[in-house]
Parts: structure tokens; sequence; C-alpha cells
């Protein structure tokens, strides 16, 4: 990708496999350190963390391509990518790293995965450290049939797309990503664009599998999310950006009511605000809680 490309340095690379599947990502820190599972957002990759990550001293930090993103497997062609499948992968990934116990450090769509995964098995999960993502919006259900029919539908489309965007230069990839759904600063857009895309005829092409932009066969009602979320006897730290997903801080507010063991910061910034200016201030305040120093006393 020549000199549009930024060298990053202080990761090493990590590949996992178990049960026929194969996982990319980076690992930081000291493998003495605190066991630590980050996951990105839709549409991310691994690299999401590559800013803040470093400031996190004293963990054992390791950021997964989630499935169909970045350099990890797609699933198979009769597979889907609900949100809720993501558990098994983050179980595989865990016990492929040999952790028993482990917090999770996750952004967006990768936080709504984590929050299912320690309600599935809070034994599992010390800590939850997530960034401007919690639940998923829930669906009555009244919408079932047409939440599946749509889901089929867009299924159909993405399995037989045959030609994603093709850029002629690895710049005009990057400008593409940093005017996405969530734009995105050059420096963002740049470490996301480096991971996320491969190189073919004529330019660079998106790694991520067509079928994730394909919504959900399925939606969690209400009732399931309280269930989910009445699950985590763990510490929880939630950041929530003033710019990030429309409407995400006034849902969440009935959603927190009770739930004494959760902490709320609103930080300025945008959604990946991690990768931005607000990565110092979500360090300071994860950092401690990640290495387990804001855990109480017995």
């Amino acid at each position: 990708m020549g000199s549009a490309v930024i060298k990053q340095t202080g990761y090493s690379d990590v590949h996992l496999e178990f049960d026929s599947k194969a996982i990319a990502g980076r690992r930081w820190g000291s493998v003495a350190g605190e066991p630590v599972l980050a996951l990105h957002g839709w549409l991310d990759n691994c690299a999401s963390f590559d800013r803040l990550a470093p400031m996190l001293k004293g963990v054992n930090l390791v950021a997964l391509d989630m499935a169909g993103h970045g350099r990890s497997y797609h699933r198979s062609p009769h597979a889907n990518y609900n949100i809720w499948e993501e558990t098994e992968d983050i179980l595989g990934a865990v016990e492929a790293l040999g952790w028993r116990r482990f917090s999770l450090l996750a952004h967006s769509r990768g936080a709504i995965a984590g929050m299912i995964a320690a309600g599935a098995f809070p034994g599992r999960v010390k800590r939850l450290a997530l960034i401007d993502g919690l639940v998923p919006p829930s669906a009555e259900d009244a919408q079932a049939p047409d939440i599946l029919a749509r889901a089929i539908a867009q299924r159909a489309r993405y399995t037989r797309m045959r030609k994603a965007p093709v850029y002629q230069t690895f710049t005009q990839a990057v400008e593409a990503r940093m005017n996405g759904m969530f734009p995105l600063s050059a420096w963002a857009a740049r470490v996301l664009t480096e991971r996320g895309v491969r190189p073919v005829v004529g330019g660079f092409t998106w790694s991520n599998d067509p079928r994730l932009m394909a919504t959900s066969t399925a939606k969690l009602n209400g009732a399931q999310i309280r269930a989910f979320m009445s699950r985590l006897n763990m510490p929880v730290r939630l950041v929530l950006a003033e710019g990030g997903i429309e409407g995400m801080i006034e849902r969440l507010r009935p959603v927190l009511k009770g739930y004494e063991n959760i902490a709320v910061q609103v930080m300025a910034g945008s959604h990946h605000l991690h990768m931005e200016s607000g990565a110092e201030g979500i360090a300071a305040w994860f950092g401690p809680f990640l290495r387990g120093e804001a855990d109480p006393v017995a």
C-alpha cells in the first residue's frame, strides 16, 4: 500500500483457531496482565483499538477481527451474522487464549455482543467496559414476520453480490471510509482501511463479508433484553458519546434504571471517540477499572 499506510507499533499479531474457524487480531501489553478481550463495531476491525490500547497499561489486551471482518473467517454460505451468535466466537477465542475469566472492552455492535455474551455467561466475565453501545433496539413480537422476510431478502441480495466497490488507490478507499455512516478523522479511517481492504485487480476492495449488511433474521424483544441485562452481575462502565448514535443517550436512560452496577459517563466526541480525541479520557476511566483497581475492597 506504499507510503499511504501508517505503520502501527506496540502490538503483536494474533491468530486463533477453534471449531474450524480462524480469528485474527492484535495483542497489546504483557501476557501477565489482566486478560481483556476487545470487540470492535460493525464494519470496523481490530485496528479500532490502535489508539486506545497502548494507553491501557497493566492489561493483556487482545482485540479481535470479529467474524466477517478484517482478516478473520467468513461464516459459511448457509450461516447468518445474528448478533447473539458472536457469543460462540467470544467463548471460542478465550478458550483458544487459555483464559477462564476475562474482561470485555467493546465498542458499538461489539458492545452489544459483549453484553449478550456476559448475560449468557456471567461467571466468565469479570468486568464490562463499553463504548457507545449496550443493548440492541428492541422489536415488538408482531414485527417478527416482517423482520424475517426482510432479512431473507437482504441476505439473498448480498450473497449474490459479486462486484464490491473497487478503489483504484488506497487513498480513495480511505476517503470513502472517512465519509461513511459515521464520519471519521483521516487517521482513524486510514488505520481501519489498512486492516479492512484487500488488493484486487484494479486496486483495493473491502475484505468484509457483504452479508454483514443484511439485517438479523430475528431481533430481541424488550423482555429478552431485560433478561440478559438482569444477569450482568459484574461491574460495568459505559461511555456514551455526546455526538454518537442519534438518540442513543435518551433511549438508554430508561434501560439503565435500577442497575447500580452500571456506571455511565457521557464524553465529548463522535461515535468513534475511542479512536479520536476521546481516547485519553476513556483510558483514564477504563484503565484502573480493567486492572481491577476500582473493584470494591472485600
